[in-house]
C-alpha cells in the first residue's frame, strides 16, 4: 500500500457524477449526474479530490474497462474536471449486493417495511447475498485506499457502503474516515431482525469511521442504541459518540437542505415552462393537490391515493374544485415488490377516476415516468403539497417545494420524515398510517387563507435551505478535520 496517489478528499457512493450510455456502433455518451452529493462536491477546492463509485450498468463497466484503473479522467472522457473512479464490479456480485442487501435488506430494515410473518428469511440464498455485500465493500475499500494520499480525507456515503469504513480502517488506519446514511437508523428492537453477526458486521463497520453522520439526532441515537444494545459497546449521549474495542466514532447530525439557488433558476427554464402552461389547462381552475415520489414503498403513495379518495367522498363540496397532481416515478422495478407496488397505485388512481370524474372534471392526474422539468412545474403550481412518508432519512420533496412555490403552498408533511422536525411548526404534520386524519388535513390545507399559505411558505423556503448541499458536504469534511 506504499504507492498512493495525491488524493487528499475521496467521496465513495453506489452511484457517482456521471453515467454512460452506448450506440450500437459502441460508442459511449456520458451524462452527468444531479442531487445533493453532486452540488456538494462542487464546493470543494481541492483538486486532488477523487470520486469512487460503481459502474451500474453494461455502458458503464465498458467506460470503467477502457479506462486506466478505472480512472475516467485519465479514460479520456471528460468528467467536468473531477477525478472519477468507477468500479467495474461482477455484476453477478453487484446485482446480489446492490439488490439482495442495500435493497432488499437494509432498506427494508431502516424503513420498517418487512411483513415480518414471512420476512425477512435467512438462509442459505441470504449468505450468498451477503458475501456478495462484503465483497462489494471491499472492492471500494481497496480503490479508496489505492488513490489516498496519506492522512486523506474520505467520506463514505450510505447504506450500500455500511462495512466499507472498517474495511478500509483495516488497510489505511492512516486516514480520516467519515460516513454519512442518507436514510433512517432503525431502532433496536427492529434491528435485531438482523441475524448476530450480520447486525454486529453492519454496526462494527460504521464504527470504522472517525465520524458517523445523519441527517436528524433521531437516526443517530437509534444507531447508539444499537451499538449499545448488540455490542454493549459505550455511548456518550450527551456528546454524541460511541467508544468500541479501544476507538471512539463521533455521531454528528447534518440536515441536508434544498439548494435555492439552483431550484429557483432551473424552475423557470423553458421546459419548466411549457409543462406549467399544460399543467394549468389541465387543472382549469381548479385547487391542486401535489406529490412527487418514486413508487418506493416507504414513500407511502398509496395511502395518500386513499387519503384523497377519503377527502372526495367525506367533503363532497371539494368534487370538481381540486385535481390531485400525482407524480410517481418508477423505482427498484427488477424487485416484485415493487412492481406490485406501482402497479396498486395504478389500480387505486384508476379506482378514483371511476368514481369521481364527470365530463367537465378530472380528480387525478397520474403520471408515472420520470421527467424532472414537469415535477419542477408542479411545485410550482401546487396550493398543497402531500409528503406522507412512512419513514424517510429526509425528504427533499418537502424542502423543495416552498422554495419554488409560485402563490405559496401548504405542507401537508408526515411525522416520521426526516424534514419533519426542522419544518414542523409551519407544515401541517400528520401521522402517515392515519388516511381519515390525512384527508382531514388536507381540506384545512385547501382551506387555508391565501396570506398565511404564503407566511407559511416564506418561512418553510428559509428552514429548507438552512444548510445547502454545498454548506452541508463541507460541515461534514470540517468536522472530520477537525
Amino acid at each position: 500500500m506504499a504507492d498512493h496517489t495525491r488524493a487528499r478528499v475521496l467521496v465513495a457512493s453506489n452511484r457517482g457524477p456521471v453515467s454512460f450510455s452506448s450506440a450500437p456502433d459502441g460508442s459511449l455518451t456520458l451524462k452527468r449526474g444531479g442531487g445533493g452529493l453532486v452540488s456538494g462536491l462542487s464546493a470543494i477546492e481541492d483538486p486532488n479530490t477523487v470520486w469512487v463509485c460503481a459502474a451500474l450498468g453494461e455502458a458503464d463497466r465498458e467506460a470503467a474497462r477502457r479506462s486506466p484503473q478505472g480512472r475516467l479522467d485519465q479514460g479520456g472522457f471528460d468528467v467536468g474536471g473531477q477525478a472519477v473512479r468507477m468500479l467495474d464490479i461482477d455484476p453477478e456480485v453487484f446485482d446480489r449486493a446492490y439488490n439482495g442487501v442495500a435493497n432488499s435488506t437494509l432498506w427494508f430494515l431502516h424503513h420498517l417495511l418487512y411483513d415480518t410473518p414471512t420476512a425477512p428469511v435467512f438462509d442459505a440464498t441470504a449468505a450468498e447475498q451477503w458475501s456478495a455485500f462484503e465483497a462489494y465493500n471491499r472492492a471500494f475499500a481497496e480503490a479508496l485506499a489505492a488513490e489516498a494520499a496519506p492522512g486523506a480525507a474520505v467520506l463514505v456515503q450510505d447504506y450500500h457502503l455500511t462495512l466499507a469504513p472498517a474495511l478500509l480502517r483495516e488497510l489505511r488506519p492512516d486516514l480520516r474516515i467519515g460516513y454519512f446514511l442518507h436514510i433512517p437508523w432503525a431502532p433496536v428492537d427492529y434491528f435485531g431482525l438482523l441475524p448476530d453477526a450480520l447486525a454486529a458486521a453492519v454496526l462494527t463497520g460504521v464504527l470504522g469511521a472517525d465520524r458517523a453522520g445523519f441527517h436528524t439526532r433521531r437516526w443517530a441515537e437509534a444507531f447508539a442504541d444499537c451499538c449499545e444494545r448488540v455490542l454493549d459497546a459505550k455511548v456518550d449521549r450527551a456528546e454524541l459518540s460511541v467508544s468500541y474495542q479501544g476507538r471512539t466514532t463521533r455521531l454528528g447530525v447534518h440536515a441536508l437542505g434544498a439548494d435555492a439557488d439552483f431550484l429557483r433558476e432551473r424552475a423557470h427554464r423553458a421546459d419548466v415552462e411549457e409543462r406549467l402552461a399544460t399543467l394549468r389547462e389541465a387543472v382549469g381552475g381548479c385547487r391542486t393537490i401535489v406529490r412527487v415520489d418514486r413508487t418506493e414503498l416507504s414513500k407511502n403513495i398509496v395511502r395518500g391515493l386513499l387519503a384523497y379518495r377519503h377527502l372526495l367522498r367525506s367533503r363532497p363540496e371539494w368534487r370538481g374544485r381540486v385535481v390531485h397532481i400525482a407524480f410517481a416515478y418508477p423505482s427498484r422495478q427488477d424487485l416484485a415488490e415493487y412492481r406490485a407496488y406501482t402497479a396498486a397505485v395504478r389500480r387505486i388512481s384508476q379506482e378514483i377516476t371511476e368514481e369521481f370524474a364527470t365530463d367537465s372534471w378530472q380528480p387525478l392526474i397520474l403520471q408515472v415516468e420520470d421527467d424532472f422539468a414537469r415535477s419542477l412545474a408542479a411545485y410550482r403550481l401546487a396550493d398543497v403539497a402531500l409528503v406522507n412518508p412512512i419513514r424517510d432519512g429526509m425528504n427533499l420533496v418537502a424542502k423543495e417545494v416552498p422554495v419554488v412555490s409560485d402563490a405559496g403552498c401548504a405542507l401537508v408533511l408526515s411525522r416520521e420524515a426526516g424534514a419533519y422536525p426542522e419544518l414542523a411548526e409551519d407544515a401541517l404534520g400528520i401521522n402517515p398510517y392515519d388516511v381519515v386524519g390525512t384527508a382531514e388535513a388536507l381540506h384545512r390545507a385547501l382551506t387555508m387563507p391565501a396570506a398565511e399559505r404564503r407566511e407559511r411558505t416564506e418561512r418553510l423556503a428559509t428552514a429548507a435551505t438552512a444548510l445547502s448541499p454545498q454548506q452541508w458536504f463541507l460541515a461534514q469534511l470540517a468536522e472530520l478535520s477537525a
